[in-house]
């Protein structure tokens, strides 16, 4: 809309997304695990809710706003909602892939699309490094360089 100006960026804690990497984590170890099509759909609903909403109404979020967060100092910076936000999409799709690969019998394809979305989540939770969020960050300056 003309003469209007963007909204500034939700800012966020950058431990909230580390803490639900681990969770995430947690989760993705257990489908390998046992094979459960049912918990990486949930685990895909963790993510969407991340993705389309935010990742304050994320479960995970909620989780580490009301246990974790109360026992931290604050943190020494916060960051831009939007990369870790864009990896929660990017997590869906894995996981609603390997849910589908599961149900349907595709075994191979629920147990690599886990997979990946493990490897992502465990150098997220171990290591700090989001892969999503640095795809996110590829694609803006792509689109910058493209003038658009």
């Amino acid at each position: 809309m003309p003469g209007t100006t963007p909204a500034a960026p939700v800012r966020v804690d950058p431990r909230g997304p580390r803490f639900a990497a681990a969770l995430t984590t947690l989760v993705l170890f257990l489908v390998l695990g046992t094979g459960s099509g049912v918990l990486l759909a949930a685990q895909a609903v963790v993510f969407a809710v991340g993705a389309a909403l935010g990742l304050r109404w994320s479960p995970y979020g909620w989780l580490y706003r009301r246990l974790v967060r109360p026992r931290l100092g604050p943190p020494r910076e916060l960051e831009d909602e939007r990369p870790p936000r864009f990896a929660q999409a990017v997590g869906l799709g894995f996981a609603l892939v390997g849910t589908a690969g599961y149900l349907t019998g595709v075994t191979w394809l629920g147990i690599t699309a886990a997979a990946a979305a493990l490897a992502a989540a465990l150098l997220n939770a171990a290591f700090g490094y989001c892969l999503g969020c640095e795809v996110y960050l590829l694609a803006v300056r792509g689109r910058a360089r493209l003038g658009g």
